[in-house]
C-alpha cells in the first residue's frame, strides 16, 4: 500500500509531496533493485489499482529498463541482465499480463515489454515473446471482443516499440510473423481505429527490416494495398500514420514503386497535399520531398557510373519531373497559408512547401522555371501580403538547380522589385525578401555584380541592418555570401592571392561599420542577429581586397578593445543566463579576432601582439570552470592564428602560455577544448621548429596519457597521432627519445578495427589511419632531415619498422572503405620512404596492393592525390632503375 500511495503522489501538485515521493522511489531502487522492480511490475499489472498508480508504476519501471540516452540505456540493459532469472521471470510475467488491461494510453506495459525485449532478445533470451505478442493479435481465445481489441492494441504497440529500438539483425528472423500480425491490424477489415493506429505505427517502425518481403512481388503488393487503404481511413491519426509509412517506403524501396505510382501513390499524395489538416498536408508534401532526395541521389549515382563505365545499380524514374505540372500549383498555393505570428521553430505546410519547391528545383533543374515564373509575376506586387510573400519565397526557392542562363534575366528584372520590397509594410515579406537576396548573393552573384542596381542594393541592405532582428539577420547572411563571392570573382580575374581591389572596396568601410553597429543593438540577442552580424563581419574581413587593409587594421583594434571591455564586465555576471550570453560573446569576439589577425601583415601584428596575448590569457583565466569550454576552445584557436602570423616570434609568450596549453591538453571533460589544444601543438611545431624541444617532454607525456585514457573522447586520438608527426618534423633527430614509445602506440592504432555496420565507426577508423600515416610521414621526414644520403644515421633507426609500415598501407589498400585522403597520405609516405631508405626497401613496394593503391591515386579526382601518387610512382621507378638487372 505504501508504494501505491507513493506512486500516486508522483503527480501531486504539491512540490514537497512530489519531491518526497521521488526521493522514496530513488532510495527503494538503490536499496533493493530486484524487489523494487518486482513491486513496480505487480503494481502495473494489478487492475484494482488506480490508473494513476499503474501509469506511474509503468513509468518508473520503464525508466529502469531503457532510456533515450544510448549510454544510460546500455547501463540499464546490463543491470537488468545481471538480475537473477527468477526476478526477471516474475517481472516479465507481470508486464505481459498487464497488456490490454490498462485504461490509459499509450500502454506503459507495452513500453516495459519492449524495454525488456531490447535487453534480452540480443542475448538469446525470452524466445517465446514474439510468438506470444503475435498470438495476442491473431487469436481471440476466450476473450470478449472488447478485451481482444485492448490486448491487440497493446501488443501491436509493444511490437512497434521493439521494432523501433532493437538492432535489425536481432529481429530479422521474426520479420514474417511480425509483419503478418501488423498487416492484420492495418487492413480495412479491422474496425477498431485504435488497433489500426497501433498497427500502422508498428508497420512504420518495421519497414527497415522487411526488405525481403518487399522484394517478393505478392507480399509487396499486399503491404502496399493495405497501407494505401489505410490512407483513406476516416480517422486522421491513422491516415497520418499510413501516409508516414508511404513516405518512408518511397525512400527505402524506390526501385519497386513504379507499378504503384500511377494507380495509387500519385493520387493519394496529391490529395494529402491539398488537405486542410496540417498533419496530413505535411505528409503529402514530405512524400514528394523524399522522391526528390532519392532522384537526386540516383542522378549522382548514374553520373559516377558513367565516369567508371559501369551500369548503375538503380535508375531514376523521373517521377518528380513528370509530376511538376500538378505539384507546383499546389505548393505555390500552400506558400500563401503563412501566418504573421507563425512560430519560427514550428514546422508547418507553408515551410514544408518552400523546402519541397527547393528540392524540386534541384531535382528538375530548368524544367521548373516555366511552372513558377507566372505565379511570381502575377503575385509579387498584389495588395495581399500573403501573395507577395509567397511570390518572393517561390522566387528564392528556385534559385538553386536551374542554370544561370535560365535565371539571369529573371534575377536582373527582380532586383529593383526586391529592393523596393525590402521596405514592404509587412515584416514577413521584408524577412523573405532579405532571405531571397541572400540566396541570390550566395548562388547567382554574377547576375548582380554587373547590374546597374548593385549600388542601390548595397545601400538598401545597409539600411535594412536597422530593421527587425529577423530581417537584419538575413541581411547579414547576404553580406557574408556577397563578400565570399566578390572575393572569388576578383581572384579569378586578377589571379592573385589577395586581389588589389574588388567590387565591394568602395562600400567596405561602410559595411563593416554598420555590421559592428548591428552587433551592439539592444535587440541583437533576438533571431541570432548578434551571431549573424559577427559572422558577416568575419566573412567581410576574410574576403577583403588589399585596398581595404586600413579598415581591417582599424577593426582589429575595435575587436581588441571590445574583448578588454567584456573581460572587465565579468564581475557583473550573476545568473546562468548571464554566464551563457557572456561566454557566447567572448567566443564571437575570439572568432572575429582570428579573422582580422589572419589578414594582418606580420609587422603590424607584432605591434599589437602583446595586447592580444594579454587579453587571450585573461580570457583563459576567466573561463576556467565556468561552463567556458566554448570560450577556451575559441581562445586556443585564436592563439593558433597568432602563432601562424608571428611564426618564431611567438616564442616570447611561451613562458606565460605553457601551463595554459598543458591545462588544455589535460581537459578530458571538454573534448572540444582538448582537441583545440592538440591542434595548437601542431601550429606551435610548425612555427617554432626546434625551439619547441624544451617543452616536448611535457607535451608528449600529456599526449601519451590521453591515448591511454579510455575516458578521452575517441575523436581526439587521430589528431594526437597526427601531431606526433608535427613534433617529429619540428625537432628532427630530437624525436629519437620518443621513438620507442611512439612506434608501439602507432602500431596498436594501425591494427584497430571497428563494427562496420555504423558509418560513424568507418569514418573514425579512416581518421585513425590517417593520423597514423601522418605520424609516420612526419617521423620519416623529421629523422631524415635535409640529408641527401640514401640512409642517414638518424633515419636508420626506423629501418626495422619499415616493413610493418608498408604492410599497414597494403591493409588500407585492400579495405574497400578507405578514403581518397588515405590514398593521398599513403602515396606521400611511399615517396618519403623511397627518398629516406633508397634501393634497400624497393622490393617492399613491388606488390600488387601497393601498385593498385598508386594506380587509384593517379586516377583520383583530387589534384593533390594525383600529384602525390605520380611522384611516388616516379620515386619507385627511379630506385628500380638503379638496381642491376
Amino acid at each position: 500500500m505504501d508504494l501505491i500511495q507513493i506512486l500516486e503522489k508522483t503527480v501531486a501538485p504539491d512540490k514537497s509531496e512530489l519531491d518526497s515521493a521521488q526521493a522514496f522511489l530513488e532510495t527503494a531502487a538503490q536499496t533493493d533493485l530486484p524487489g523494487f522492480l518486482i513491486a513496480l511490475s505487480q503494481a502495473l499489472a494489478a487492475v484494482a489499482n488506480s490508473p494513476v498508480a499503474r501509469v506511474a508504476a509503468g513509468l518508473q519501471l520503464k525508466n529502469h529498463l531503457t532510456s533515450k540516452d544510448p549510454l544510460v540505456r546500455l547501463h540499464h540493459q546490463q543491470q537488468w541482465m545481471k538480475l537473477p532469472d527468477e526476478v526477471r521471470g516474475t517481472v516479465k510475467a507481470a508486464v505481459l499480463s498487464a497488456l490490454g488491461t490498462e485504461t490509459s494510453r499509450p500502454s506503459q506495459a507495452a513500453q516495459c515489454v519492449a524495454g525488456i525485449a531490447c535487453a534480452e532478445i540480443p542475448a538469446d533470451k525470452w524466445p517465446e515473446l514474439i510468438d506470444q505478442l503475435v498470438k495476442n493479435v491473431s487469436e481471440l481465445g476466450e476473450r470478449t471482443p472488447e478485451a481482444y481489441d485492448n490486448i491487440k492494441e497493446a501488443s501491436l504497440e509493444a511490437i512497434g516499440y521493439i521494432c523501433q529500438d532493437i538492432e535489425q539483425e536481432y529481429i530479422q528472423i521474426h520479420s514474417n510473423k511480425i509483419l503478418t500480425a501488423i498487416v492484420q491490424g492495418v487492413r480495412k477489415e479491422e474496425e477498431n481505429n485504435r488497433v489500426k493506429l497501433a498497427a500502422t505505427n508498428a508497420l512504420l517502425n518495421s519497414l527497415e527490416f522487411t526488405k525481403s518481403n518487399f522484394e517478393k512481388e505478392i507480399e509487396r503488393h499486399y503491404i502496399m494495398q493495405v497501407t494505401c487503404e489505410a490512407t483513406q481511413c476516416k480517422d486522421n491519426q491513422v491516415k497520418v500514420a499510413a501516409l508516414q509509412c508511404l513516405v518512408k517506403i518511397v525512400s527505402l524501396y524506390y526501385e519497386h514503386m513504379e507499378s504503384y505510382m500511377g494507380p495509387a501513390l500519385f493520387a493519394i499524395s496529391v490529395e494529402a497535399m491539398k488537405s486542410p489538416v496540417d498533419e496530413i498536408a505535411l505528409q503529402g508534401i514530405e512524400f514528394w520531398s523524399n522522391i526528390c532526395d532519392e532522384e537526386m541521389d540516383l542522378t549522382i549515382e548514374m553520373q559516377e557510373a558513367e565516369e567508371t563505365g559501369k551500369q548503375p545499380d538503380h535508375v531514376s524514374r523521373f517521377y518528380a519531373k513528370g509530376a511538376l505540372q500538378y505539384l507546383v500549383p499546389i505548393l505555390l498555393e500552400t506558400l500563401k497559408k503563412q501566418d504573421e505570428n507563425d512560430d519560427e521553430d514550428e514546422w508547418n505546410p507553408c515551410k514544408a512547401a518552400g523546402v519541397c519547391l527547393m528540392l524540386l528545383a534541384n531535382c528538375t533543374e530548368n524544367d521548373i522555371v516555366p511552372h513558377v515564373v507566372p505565379f511570381i509575376t502575377s503575385n509579387i506586387t498584389v495588395e495581399d501580403w500573403h501573395s507577395r510573400d509567397a511570390a518572393v519565397m517561390a522566387f528564392g526557392s528556385i534559385l538553386e538547380g536551374p542554370d544561370l542562363e535560365a535565371l539571369q534575366s529573371l534575377v536582373v528584372e527582380a532586383v529593383p522589385i526586391l529592393i523596393r520590397l525590402l521596405t514592404d509594410k509587412s515584416v514577413v515579406v521584408r524577412d523573405t525578401v532579405a532571405w531571397t537576396i541572400g540566396r541570390i548573393c550566395e548562388l547567382l552573384p554574377q547576375a548582380i555584380f554587373n547590374s546597374d542596381h548593385f549600388k542601390a542594393l548595397i545601400n538598401s541592405l545597409l539600411e535594412s541592418l536597422q530593421a527587425e532582428p529577423r530581417v537584419a539577420a538575413n541581411v547579414c547572411w547576404a553580406f557574408s555570401s556577397l563578400a565570399e563571392n566578390a572575393f572569388e570573382f576578383a581572384q579569378e580575374k586578377e589571379g592573385e592571392e589577395d586581389p588589389s581591389t574588388y567590387i565591394l572596396s568602395e562600400h567596405f568601410d561602410n559595411i563593416v561599420t554598420k555590421l559592428l553597429e548591428a552587433t551592439y543593438r539592444e535587440d541583437a540577442h533576438q533571431a541570432n542577429l548578434r551571431s549573424a552580424a559577427y559572422e558577416a563581419l568575419m566573412e567581410m574581413i576574410k574576403n577583403s581586397a588589399t585596398d581595404c587593409y586600413g579598415t581591417v587594421q582599424a577593426t582589429t583594434l575595435v575587436i581588441l578593445q571590445r574583448i578588454n571591455q567584456i573581460l572587465q564586465m565579468e564581475s557583473r555576471v550573476q545568473t546562468a543566463m548571464d554566464r551563457m550570453q557572456y561566454n557566447d560573446l567572448q567566443s564571437l569576439l575570439c572568432a572575429t579576432l582570428q579573422s582580422v589577425l589572419r589578414k594582418m601583415k606580420r609587422e603590424d601584428a607584432l605591434k599589437i601582439s602583446d595586447d592580444v596575448m594579454r587579453a587571450l590569457l585573461q580570457m583563459f583565466q576567466s573561463s576556467v570552470g565556468a561552463a567556458g569550454g566554448g570560450v577556451q576552445e575559441d581562445a586556443f584557436v585564436a592563439v593558433g592564428t597568432l602563432v601562424e602570423v608571428l611564426g618564431p616570434e611567438f616564442l616570447k609568450y611561451m613562458q606565460h602560455f605553457e601551463q595554459v596549453l598543458y591545462s588544455g591538453l589535460q581537459n578530458h571533460e571538454e573534448s572540444s577544448v582538448c582537441l583545440a589544444a592538440v591542434g595548437l601543438v601542431g601550429d606551435l611545431c610548425r612555427a617554432l621548429n626546434t625551439q619547441i624541444l624544451p617543452m616536448c617532454h611535457n607535451i608528449m607525456h600529456f599526449l601519451f596519457s590521453n591515448l591511454e585514457n579510455n575516458n578521452v573522447n575517441r575523436t581526439i586520438k587521430p589528431q594526437i597521432l597526427s601531431v606526433f608527426g608535427d613534433i617529429a618534423l619540428a625537432i628532427g633527430p630530437g624525436f629519437k627519445p620518443f621513438l620507442e614509445l611512439a612506434m608501439p602506440v602507432l602500431k596498436q592504432a594501425s591494427e584497430a578495427e571497428v563494427d562496420r555496420s555504423d558509418y560513424d565507426n568507418i569514418e573514425y577508423l579512416n581518421d585513425l589511419r590517417e593520423g597514423c600515416l601522418e605520424a609516420y610521414t612526419g617521423i620519416v621526414q623529421g629523422l631524415k632531415g635535409d640529408s641527401e644520403k640514401p640512409v642517414s644515421p638518424e633515419v636508420k633507426i626506423l629501418l626495422p619498422h619499415v616493413e610493418y609500415i608498408v604492410k599497414f598501407m597494403e591493409h588500407i589498400a585492400g579495405d574497400d572503405d578507405h578514403t581518397d585522403s588515405n590514398v593521398a597520405t599513403c602515396s606521400g609516405l611511399i615517396g618519403d620512404l623511397c627518398c629516406a631508405f633508397g634501393e634497400q626497401i624497393i622490393k617492399l613496394f613491388e606488390t600488387p596492393k601497393i601498385g593498385q593503391l598508386l594506380s587509384e591515386g593517379k586516377m583520383s579526382k583530387t589534384k593533390k592525390t594525383r600529384t602525390l601518387a605520380t611522384w611516388a610512382v616516379k620515386e619507385i621507378r627511379k630506385l628500380s632503375n638503379t638496381i642491376p638487372q
